[in-house]
């Protein structure tokens, strides 16, 4: 088994929890390979140290070492080579990742030994219609909302070119399964198992009493309609990366990706009992 370690910059005990994660690896008999730009700062014998679609091309498992940012933005990157995810947990839900650090040795070495499930997981695929030629993947949501704190907009839903519905207010989430228990949730949506084939479309702050969010099934083909604003005040984002300006009238089309997500699991209720003991301890 060759395992690829990718820890988050950001997070300052990353790199401790990556040798510690690939001495354990190591152990077991697996192959650890790391992006050659960590050679330096992260550094350890009995690790390969390689560009970093070499590592993507070669590795059978793809480790993080973060929280679930890290492992959407893996996910992305890596989207074209298919490997599976597992996320080994430094934030501060960590919903996705389904290694702690207090459980690395056990679940490492199940990986090296390739005893694990896969969890296969959703992907939208998002577009503007048009010239701009934007386009992208989301795990979790693609999000289209205002850039000014004290304008409305209005957004009209469409569900295989019928309209069904129309909001005011600062946006919409169009949400996996996956990220139902994300920015969707926060906004009042619904939590969808993760293998239930479907899309949530939460409307955010929305000015109606009677705005549900709405679940379709995950064949439909979506379009979210922006209204009459000022140019490059309304913006599209897939995983909360970098947002897209959309003009006034400009519509997004959202549909089922031909791609998915690959997260190892060691049991079918991993989301539940991320449920009970990740949201519910923080209340």
């Amino acid at each position: 088994m060759t395992i690829y370690i990718s820890p988050n910059p950001g997070k300052t005990s990353a790199s401790e929890i990556a040798l510690r994660a690939a001495q354990i690896l190591l152990t077991h008999g697996a192959a650890v390979l790391m992006s050659d730009a960590l050679r330096e700062g992260c550094s350890t014998a009995g690790v390969i140290y390689l560009p970093l679609e070499r590592c993507l091309e070669r590795a059978d498992v793809i480790l993080t070492i973060g929280g679930d940012g890290t492992i959407l933005h893996e996910a992305n990157l890596s989207l074209r080579y298919a490997k599976p995810i597992l996320g080994i947990n430094l934030g501060r839900c960590g919903f996705l990742a389904t290694c702690e650090i207090g459980e690395m040795e056990t679940k490492l070495a199940a990986v090296a030994r390739g005893d694990f499930q896969l969890d296969n997981r959703m992907l939208l695929y998002a577009r503007v219609l048009g010239q701009d030629g934007w386009e992208g993947h989301a795990l979790n949501d693609v999000v289209v909302t205002k850039g000014r704190l004290q304008q409305a907009i209005d957004f009209s839903i469409y569900c295989d070119d019928i309209l069904v519905e129309h909001y005011r207010g600062d946006g919409v989430i169009v949400a996996t399964p996956t990220g139902s228990t994300a920015y969707s949730l926060a906004a009042g949506g619904p939590i969808l198992d993760s293998q239930t084939k479907g899309v949530v479309v939460t409307p955010i702050c929305p000015h109606s009493l009677a705005s549900p969010a709405m679940v379709f099934a995950q064949e439909r083909k979506l379009n979210v309609c922006v209204g009459q604003v000022a140019d490059d005040e309304v913006f599209i984002s897939c995983d909360g990366g970098i947002g897209y300006p959309l003009k006034a009238g400009a519509t997004a089309e959202i549909r089922l990706s031909d791609q998915n997500v690959k997260l190892i699991t060691f049991g079918r209720a991993d989301q539940f009992q991320a449920i009970d003991q990740k949201l519910r301890k923080r209340q």
